[in-house]
């Protein structure tokens, strides 16, 4: 089946749940599940009711489908990220942002938890992104173009919105919260970085690290969503002074800086 099929026989599956079209789209990310609890529901929809929705393996994943009110915006958001890493293809990877761009939205705000690897950037910082290296040896547009969801070569200029950027730095400084400006290097994962990793990604000029949010990127660019995105410190990743890493304190860092995130992100869907 064609990729425009398949998108629109699972938006099709949501609506006949909750006949409802969001204008945004939120991706959530380790620990910022709880901005799901913002939102004034109208249905939540475990991804295992969706037909041919990748399930995720992640435990601080939800792993459902939210549709409902936020600020007074009608969205949906995903509560529960999909990795390369978990051995989904860049495709499955991608299928939430789709999905909302087919169920109406025109915008998709994502966040994440991610390594700090400029000096600069203390654990719990919060940074809006601004570019991003793939390094990830994947992308969810390799293979046959549909081009009823997105033209063959698109342009990257913009991946972040400047836009939505500025937006978000208005709403930081009025609701008094430090926002970094960062690009984001997507790496595959599982594992973490090395000495010499960290010491090569911050050289190419990343300040943060991660395992996601450059496939769902590249899709929005693709399927015409404006996107904004934004990366909370969990651990910090400076090559002559590494520790090592404890995956429960990185969960307990996302979920420190959870509800400053948000604060901001609800501040910001009124305006957009």
């Amino acid at each position: 089946m064609a990729l425009h099929e398949t998108l629109t026989d699972l938006a099709a599956e949501v609506r006949q749940r909750c006949d409802f079209a969001p204008e945004l789209a939120i991706l959530l990310g380790t620990g910022l599940g709880g901005l799901a609890a913002r939102i004034e529901k109208r249905a939540a929809i475990p991804y295992g009711e969706l037909p041919g929705m990748p399930q995720t393996t992640v435990a601080s994943h939800q792993g459902e489908v939210v549709l409902g009110t936020l600020a007074g915006r009608k969205v949906v958001a995903f509560s529960g990220r999909l990795h390369a890493y978990e051995g989904h293809a860049p495709a499955e990877v991608v299928l939430p942002v789709r999905l909302a761009k087919y169920l109406g939205a025109s915008t998709l705000i994502m966040g994440s938890a991610t390594g700090g690897m400029n000096p600069r950037f203390a654990v719990g910082s919060i940074a809006v992104i601004e570019d991003h290296i793939n390094l990830m040896g994947v992308n969810p547009l390799v293979g046959p173009n549909d081009d009823r969801v997105g033209g063959r070569w698109p342009d990257m200029l913009h991946t972040y919105d400047p836009r939505l950027i500025a937006l978000a730095d208005e709403v930081a400084l009025a609701e008094r919260i430090a926002l970094h400006h960062a690009t984001y290097v997507g790496v595959l994962g599982p594992n973490l970085e090395t000495r010499a990793e960290y010491r090569m990604l911050r050289a190419l000029g990343a300040d943060v690290v991660g395992m996601s949010t450059v496939p769902e990127a590249i899709a929005a660019v693709h399927c015409g969503l404006k996107t904004l995105a934004f990366a909370i410190v969990t651990d910090r990743c400076l090559a002559d002074a590494l520790e090592p890493a404890d995956v429960s304190k990185i969960i307990a860092a996302a979920n420190a800086a959870e509800p400053v995130l948000a604060r901001l992100i609800t501040a910001i869907v009124p305006r957009i």
